[in-house]
């Protein structure tokens, strides 16, 4: 919901008689040679660690009951907690099901664990949105489970997942690789899932921007990542390619049966509320939890979300505890055991079985927690926050209107997702405003002084810019904006946000401090200063090249070139035991 992206992907069939090595140069051939080639070389699986952190085969062994069978490539580790909270627990969600079934659950990453990704990958992130940049303290799981009758095995059946397990939050691209592998492993050795893992190490890296062709098992997914400085909500077309997002595609879907309490979830989500998410099954808890975090879109969900959580997790005594007030994280559970555990929560969300295209739901009102005492409780929301804008009946009647039309749910979805951007950008807007005018004009920032630094945030004059340019010159909503937006800078999602831009503009200013710098005849400087001042000033300007590189500054290639060009001259006046010394003198 919320917003198109990160993804486009699309599918084509390799043309008879093309070989793997074909398919490895096509991948290879995506790789720009600007740099974008400097880490695809070292050690084999550098490009397979880019995507996937390691592939699972998770079965059920009637004398060891859930067993890891497989964990590929061979290298790849997990620790004993990870294999046990994290896979085992997840992989065999409900005995009812028969069939194939998909989900996603996410994890905290062990600690002390040590990050395989290589530093050029992690300058990719930079290029992202700030709702796909990967979070280092998590992994994802992304599972597709088989259950089906089996007389020959003793058991009487068969069961058996498969599971991709990667930090890049790419739900929908994972899904449909899934989709193309899994059923044919099922019926295949463990030479397919080598074939696979093979294939995913010959693809280029996940560059945003870039469109991106991915080989596997005969078939090439095309893929286009989207970039920061993409328009919200929009993802340029390209032919054969289907958009990737981030939420399964169905984000109507999820909310129809509590869509008439859509902006209310909108707020308990923008202000980091506690939310449990009762569901029938894996499919539909994880599915609804991912629309929810998408729901504030660009906005990024700064808080812990878990699409489908079970009484194994290892964080299960933290978030259930009553010593304590619930944290600020979005749950996921199907376990009927929760609605008791977690009856203390503030908001509950009861999702029935997802409705089909055509079906009228009815309006359910908000019910009291005390009212939801089993998960057989009727689907409805579950809680006694009032909300502070006014209801948006337009956006209700018209969703309503679509169902009653047996409108398409891609159809729904899209109005869905627009709805919910506009809601947003409108709400963050104001702040984006105010927070541009605490950097400092160009003019304060002199090359010979340090840069200068951002102004405090003060809340106090963010309310009293509201009057004149709050969210009215975009929203036609009424209510109580004022204490959505007091409530909002004491969440984590603003702590999250506010920390981001402010990143971003030390970083500007940081980077103006150098073109400064450059644009200044430092030569002439040097040669009206000591040796001592200007062996000073060599090292400083190396530090600054340093850190420009460390902290990935928005500076130009040129300006850096100029810099060192700067150094290099200052150097040659220097005499020459001096110059012996600085150039080979690196910094701290």
């Amino acid at each position: 919901v919320a917003r198109r992206g990160p993804c486009a992907i699309g599918q084509a069939r390799r043309r008879p008689g093309r070989t793997a090595e074909d398919g490895e140069d096509a991948a290879g051939a995506l790789a720009e040679p600007d740099g974008s080639d400097r880490c695809l070389s070292l050690l084999p699986w550098d490009r397979f660690s880019a995507w996937l952190h390691c592939v699972c085969v998770v079965g059920f062994d009637l004398e060891l009951g859930q067993a890891v069978e497989v964990i590929y490539p061979p290298h790849s580790k997990l620790t004993d907690k990870e294999v046990k909270y994290c896979l085992l627990v997840y992989l065999f969600p409900y005995v009812g099901c028969l069939g194939d079934t998909q989900f996603c659950f996410r994890f905290r990453q062990s600690p002390g664990r040590k990050v395989s990704f290589c530093c050029f990958l992690d300058q990719l992130d930079r290029d992202l949105p700030v709702y796909l940049k990967k979070d280092p303290a998590y992994y994802y799981g992304y599972v597709y489970f088989r259950q089906v009758r089996d007389k020959s095995l003793k058991r009487g059946y068969f069961q058996k997942s498969l599971v991709l397990i990667s930090k890049l939050p790419y739900i929908h691209l994972f899904r449909t690789m899934l989709k193309q592998i899994a059923p044919e492993y099922f019926e295949k050795s463990e030479a397919f899932l080598e074939a696979v893992c093979s294939d995913v190490d010959r693809w280029p890296p996940p560059i945003p921007g870039k469109i991106l062709h991915l080989p596997v098992m005969g078939i090439i997914m095309k893929l286009r990542i989207p970039t920061y400085r993409d328009k919200p909500g929009t993802t340029p077309v390209v032919q054969n390619m289907h958009q990737c997002i981030k939420i399964p595609q169905s984000g109507f879907r999820c909310f129809c049966p509590v869509f008439f309490h859509i902006q209310m979830l909108w707020e308990l989500v923008l202000l980091g509320e506690p939310l449990v998410v009762m569901a029938p099954s894996p499919s539909e808890s994880s599915e609804t939890v991912l629309a929810l975090v998408s729901c504030i879109s660009p906005l990024k969900y700064c808080s812990d979300f878990r699409p489908y959580f079970t009484i194994h997790d290892s964080e299960f005594k933290e978030y259930t505890t009553r010593t304590q007030a619930p944290p600020s994280v979005i749950l996921g559970v199907t376990n009927p055991f929760f609605a008791k555990t977690l009856q203390h929560w503030p908001h509950i969300i009861r999702i029935g079985d997802l409705k089909l295209p055509g079906e009228v739901p009815k309006q359910v009102k908000v019910k009291k927690l005390k009212n939801l005492k089993t998960l057989d409780s009727k689907p409805g929301v579950y809680t006694s926050y009032k909300p502070y804008l006014n209801k948006d009946e337009e956006i209700v009647k018209q969703l309503q209107k679509g169902v009653q039309q047996k409108r398409p749910t891609e159809a729904q979805s899209v109005i869905l997702r627009r709805y919910f951007l506009e809601l947003t950008e409108s709400f963050i807007i104001p702040l984006e405003r105010y927070v541009a005018s605490l950097m400092p004009l160009q003019k304060c920032i002199s090359p010979w002084k340090s840069p200068p630094q951002l102004r405090q945030f003060s809340q106090d004059d963010f309310m009293k810019t509201l009057e004149k340019a709050g969210p009215q010159l975009t929203s036609g909503l009424k209510g109580d904006w004022i204490g959505l937006y007091r409530h909002f800078l004491k969440s984590p999602n603003f702590d999250g946000w506010f920390r981001s831009r402010q990143k971003e503009m030390t970083q500007k200013l940081e980077a103006l401090h150098l073109e400064a710098l450059c644009n200044e005849n430092l030569v002439f400087w040097s040669q009206k200063h000591t040796e001592v001042e200007t062996v000073d000033l060599v090292l400083k300007l190396k530090n600054k090249l340093l850190q420009a590189d460390r902290e990935h500054l928005p500076v130009k290639t040129d300006t850096l070139k100029k810099l060192q060009t700067h150094i290099n001259d200052i150097i040659l006046a220097l005499p020459e035991d001096l110059q012996d010394i600085l150039l080979k003198t690196g910094t701290t």
